[in-house]
């Protein structure tokens, strides 16, 4: 009996020790799967269409930003998807073939939303915590219906730059963002002196877009309110005749005859401007690196009278098609909002020895820090300290305005022209014998019928 019960006892030991080393065995096998599960990633193809990308050879800040990003996420890779010629047009074949690439640059938000290339982000974009940095100005770009339709991949600012040696050589104060449209006319109309080779602005052909603005809360850019456009409104025939006296009365160095433009240098305003001879130049805040390295002069950036920014956006959007939605959201995000990117762009800058040409499209201290430390325009940083009454230039969002700013036409004649487009009109307004008070009502019928039908084609 003694000898059965310690049988027993030892096979009871080795069935216990046996279970144990199975147990063991079994938990290390499942560690080892579980680990190899965490490190194996599907493999991921992203295709990226944009005009800024340069070529192999260049490696320019964006295909390093690219690289980059694919170092960082390894499981994924981006194939460029190439474009030549026109942009929507090649875009709408690729949609038609079945062939659109995952993320690409818009050029016109609401035609990608007609022509349903682009997916509603918004649950996306609402849940992360850069893009809730994005200023609400800027979100307005990317938004149709209270959806977020794009992804905003650049921020730059319109208005003029000003030359601030010419103002203190004529004693004259120098302009602000808050001075008003009487003092900027006064100060460039004093300041002209064709003969010594000085005049107030370069050209006259953005004035009847941002005037209205300067002038009057309620409009924005080309008079278009959110709902429609004011053409006939008194603000924008104001705005057509200050061009037109700028420009026929030897204000603007666009206006001057070829006589008069050989007292300046180069052969056009804008080598003038670089020359030191203009006081005011209109252009973009991507031109604040060519005057930091070029510029022979003080120069400061003041936008436009009265202390609104005007803002122009690019944009990103995700294809409909997509099979990688988030993943190609995580790309869009780091190559536009999110500081992790900005940052870095920042990084390959330096390294180049170049200033980035978008102004930071979050509004993170940090961010905001870094980039004024290697670009120092005090009125670019005001500017973007005041974005809560800026307006945006609205050719990539607002429906039609392409026809309604240059294209349509109008049904009136100019030179040869027997149904000249609205651009040719407005500048025969400006250069020409027509009177804008003569046709404001019609082109301003024209504009918002435009603008309606574009509206209509996207619900």
């Amino acid at each position: 009996m003694k000898k059965l019960t310690s049988l027993i006892a030892i096979l009871a030991l080795m069935l216990f020790l046996a279970a144990c080393s199975s147990s063991e065995e079994t938990g290390k096998k499942d560690d080892g799967n579980k680990n190899a599960d965490d490190k194996k990633q599907e493999e991921i193809t992203l295709s990226y269409a944009n005009w800024n990308l340069g070529t192999e050879e260049e490696m320019n800040i964006e295909r390093l930003m690219i690289q980059e990003f694919e170092n960082k996420n390894p499981h994924i890779n981006i194939e460029i998807f190439e474009i030549s010629g026109d942009w929507n047009e090649q875009l709408a074949a690729a949609a038609s073939a079945g062939n659109m690439p995952d993320v690409f640059a818009i050029s016109d938000l609401p035609l990608a939303i007609t022509n349903d290339w682009v997916l509603d982000v918004t649950y996306l974009a609402e849940e992360d915590s850069d893009f809730a940095n994005v200023p609400q100005v800027v979100r307005q770009s990317t938004e149709f219906d209270s959806r977020i339709m794009a992804l905003p991949s650049g921020q730059h600012f319109l208005g003029f730059y000003i030359n601030k040696d010419l103002f203190n050589e004529a004693n004259i104060d120098i302009l602000t963002s808050e001075s008003t449209i009487e003092e900027f006319t006064v100060a460039a109309k004093e300041i002209t002196d064709i003969n010594q080779a000085k005049i107030g602005i370069t050209d006259t052909g953005s004035i009847p877009d941002w005037y209205t603005a300067s002038v009057n809360p309620d409009l924005g850019w080309f008079t278009f309110n959110g709902e429609g456009y004011a053409l006939e409104s008194s603000e924008f025939i104001n705005g057509v005749n200050l061009a037109k006296d700028f420009a026929t009365n030897g204000y603007a160095y666009s206006g001057l005859t070829d006589e008069q433009k050989a007292n300046f240098t180069g052969e056009h305003a804008g080598e003038a401007w670089l020359a030191g001879q203009v006081a005011l130049a209109w252009d973009g805040t991507w031109a604040m690196s060519n005057l930091v390295e070029n510029a022979p002069f003080e120069f400061d950036f003041i936008g436009i009278p009265g202390g609104r920014t005007v803002i122009t956006n690019d944009l990103l959007g995700i294809s409909k098609s997509a099979e990688h939605v988030e993943a190609a959201f995580e790309f869009t995000k780091f190559m536009t909002f999110s500081k992790e990117g900005f940052m870095k762009r920042l990084e390959f800058a330096d390294e180049k020895g170049t200033v980035i040409s978008s102004l930071p499209i979050i509004y993170d201290q940090e961010v905001l820090d870094e980039y004024f430390a290697r670009l120092d325009v005090p009125g670019v940083r005001k500017a973007f300290d005041e974005l809560d009454t800026a307006i945006l230039e609205p050719v990539k969002t607002v429906p039609g305005y392409v026809q309604s700013r240059w294209q349509a036409p109008t049904g009136i004649k100019i030179g040869d022209n027997e149904n000249a487009p609205m651009s040719d009109l407005i500048n025969e307004f400006i250069t020409g014998d027509l009177k804008i008070e003569d046709y404001a009502s019609e082109i301003n019928r024209i504009a918002n019928d435009r603008y309606q039908e574009a509206l209509d084609a996207l619900k």
